[in-house]
């Protein structure tokens, strides 16, 4: 048996490299270590597929087993399946999803998402979930001690998985500027790291958690610039767009932008990869499904193509390595919800459900009577919103929340407590609010 070579790069990820080098040699230069070695192999899954294709007699390839023309499945199972065929629930499925699946959801972002109209950028990748989508973004993109450039008011999973999981670090500059985002904070953030680092991965998440902030379309646009300058210094942007919460835009307190900062990156610039993580999680109320998409927007607009085919080949790699892939029952299920005619009804009945509590939490929240116990960080998208305490510590609030009122919050930092009014009655808001007054002047005269 022969030998791995000494940099660990066996053939087919070689074969990957040097497409990629040809095509776009500043997005090689972006990949991990991990992501130089991915590759999809030639094994079991690729000869299945061929097998699909040409065994017209016998398939004696893919490891399930069937009964007639389908899947082999157990009655007890299956009875609980509605309007859904036992070959599209038990099977597996392909390691980078459904084909139909991820054309539906190309379509749907197109859909929202006019500034794309035109763009060259891939075709969504299915993930179980964001957060797996995430994990892939590190393993093709962070190197230990490789930066990455987020708000302090920030997702805590992300230094779980960049920071614990491999070696990155995290630097932080402040997320908001008086009654908004803080744009000139972020440059400066940008420009500081590009001065150490010739790679820079950049995260935003907007709307953001915990904050429930969505930028206006000017700021939209000034990041988007930021972005646009710092890969013109020269600087490899890895750009991550986290559009979990996307679409439950609310605007309170004026507009926000109502399109991904994904639409704004796309073909822009050479060193510029932009990277958009979302999904059905949040934008279709499936949680528990753990469906969600990743979608690569090359630089270049005249290679997009092949390096989206070499960026896939690799995230199939680190499918196959890690899940296999993603639940077959699941991406029926949004499929199928997707070409549903009542989708866009439905959807914004529970995005109205959703705004009506936000105007209640905005309404009360920022009462005067409530102004000796927090501020209100700016909000108007989303699941959340934060305040900030004055005088004690979050954690301490937290605590004393659940002790005394029965009531759970999330301390997120010293002094920011998040609240999910995703998962409040209007008639809860107001009552939840004066408990929270009563224990931080409480605590304060303790």
């Amino acid at each position: 048996m022969s030998q791995p070579p000494e940099d660990g790069i066996l053939p087919l990820a070689r074969d990957l490299n040097e497409r990629l080098a040809k095509a776009a040699p500043e997005v090689l230069e972006m990949l991990s270590a991990l992501g130089r070695r991915l590759y999809f192999p030639k094994g079991i899954l690729t000869q299945s597929a061929e097998a699909k294709q040409k065994a017209h007699r016998f398939n004696a390839t893919i490891g399930i087993a069937t009964e007639g023309d389908g899947p082999m499945y157990l009655p007890s199972v299956a009875k609980h399946l509605k309007d859904i065929k036992p070959a599209e629930a038990f099977p597996y499925a392909p390691p980078s999803g459904q084909q139909t699946l991820r054309e539906r959801w190309r379509e749907k972002t197109e859909r929202e998402n006019p500034l794309l109209a035109g763009k060259q950028y891939g075709l969504p990748i299915v993930t179980s979930a964001i957060t797996h989508g995430l994990m892939l973004v590190g393993d093709l993109f962070v190197d230990p001690g490789d930066v990455l450039v987020l708000p302090d008011k920030l997702w805590g999973n992300y230094r779980l998985t960049y920071e614990v999981r491999l070696g990155g670090k995290i630097t932080t500059y402040p997320f908001f500027a008086g009654d908004g985002y803080d744009t000139d904070s972020f440059a400066k953030a940008l420009v500081a790291a590009g001065e150490k680092h010739e790679k820079v991965i950049v995260v935003l998440n907007f709307p953001n958690n915990p904050t429930g902030y969505m930028p206006t379309e000017a700021e939209a646009q000034a990041i988007s610039e930021a972005l646009v300058r710092q890969a013109e210094r020269g600087t490899k942007v890895v750009a991550v767009l986290d559009d979990a919460y996307f679409g439950l835009f609310y605007h309170l307190g004026g507009e926000s932008a109502t399109q991904s900062i994904f639409g704004h990156l796309v073909n822009r610039h050479p060193n510029l990869l932009a990277v958009r993580l979302d999904g059905a999680t949040k934008e279709l109320f499936v949680w528990g499904l753990r469906c969600g998409f990743l979608t690569f927007g090359p630089g270049r607009a005249e290679s997009a193509g092949e390096v989206c085919d070499v960026l896939e080949a690799k995230v199939k790699g680190a499918i196959r390595s890690a899940v296999s892939n993603v639940p077959q029952l699941s991406q029926t299920l949004v499929s199928k919800a997707l070409a549903s005619p009542s989708i866009d009804r439905e959807r914004q009945e529970k995005a109205d459900v959703l705004r009506v509590r936000a105007e209640k939490v905005y309404e009360v929240a920022r009462e005067p009577r409530f102004r000796e116990s927090w501020d209100v960080y700016p909000f108007n998208s989303g699941y959340f919103m934060c305040v900030a305490v004055h005088g004690v510590s979050a954690e301490k609030v937290r605590l004393a929340m659940l002790d005394q009122e029965g009531i759970g919050t999330i301390a997120t930092g010293p002094e920011d407590l998040r609240i999910a009014f995703s998962c409040l009655e209007v008639e809860e808001v107001e009552p939840l609010f004066e408990a929270l007054h009563r224990v931080v002047q409480k605590l304060r005269e303790d």
